[in-house]
């Protein structure tokens, strides 16, 4: 069989070539990674931290919590942690947003000083260089139905599973004003639609970072932002 022309051959490379970036940017994943899962200190050290979490134990927090935290303010330590989550106060935010951290898996790493840092949730630490950060947001769930409209009766438009999705609108409220299901507003290849707040997730995000020290592990951060 004859070859085809030098042209045409260079000309059929670039097309398979822009085919296959096409067929990228439709379809970005971010697969759900923990690194701790094989790390039975660390998997001890949750299971310790989150039952603390649950049962609102101030002291338990407060003794994990290393002298020069990073805070979400920028000013680093104890004092001002204690001043932005008040963990004293039952109602503070600090018992529901740390578990969700810990729920979703996390990464190791190596910062330019210091040791290495384990730390939760890998959304942003895994974030496909390139992938835009302000306006993305990280399907967390295997199948998340995308709705036509912000209700769970409303027609499914697809089914996501661990997809990379340009974000709209982070905060839209169910139609039905007596459900407090919190919808966001998305759009992928297949259009316009919705998908529960709990099921997607910004890079930047509230994350967490720990240390395991001669004492124990500590928390090292817990920030917010790029």
């Amino acid at each position: 069989m004859t070859s085809p022309p030098i042209q045409l051959r260079g000309l059929a490379s670039v097309l398979l070539l822009v085919a296959a970036l096409s067929a990228h940017a439709q379809g970005v994943k971010l697969l759900p990674v923990d690194e701790g899962a094989s790390d039975p200190g660390w998997l001890r050290f949750k299971a310790r931290l989150l039952d603390a979490l649950a049962q609102r134990d101030q002291k338990f927090i407060l003794g994990v919590v290393d002298g020069g935290i990073r805070n979400i303010s920028g000013i680093d330590g104890v004092a001002e942690f204690t001043k932005l989550w008040e963990p004293h106060s039952t109602n503070s935010p600090l018992w529901v947003e740390l578990p969700k951290l810990l729920f979703l898996g996390g990464a190791y790493i190596k910062r330019e000083k210091g040791p290495y840092e384990f730390c939760a949730p890998y959304v942003h630490y895994k974030w496909p260089v390139g992938a835009d950060t302000d306006a993305g947001g990280a399907i967390i769930a295997r199948e998340a139905l995308m709705k036509a409209n912000p209700s769970s009766n409303a027609k499914t438009l697809q089914t996501l599973s661990y997809d990379l999705v340009k974000v709209l609108d982070w905060e839209v409220v169910d139609e039905d004003k007596d459900n407090k299901q919190q919808w966001v507003k998305i759009q992928t290849m297949a259009g316009v639609g919705f998908v529960p707040e709990e099921q997607i997730r910004s890079p930047l995000e509230y994350r967490a970072c720990f240390v395991k020290s001669g004492a124990g592990w500590r928390m090292t951060g817990l920030e917010v932002g790029e």
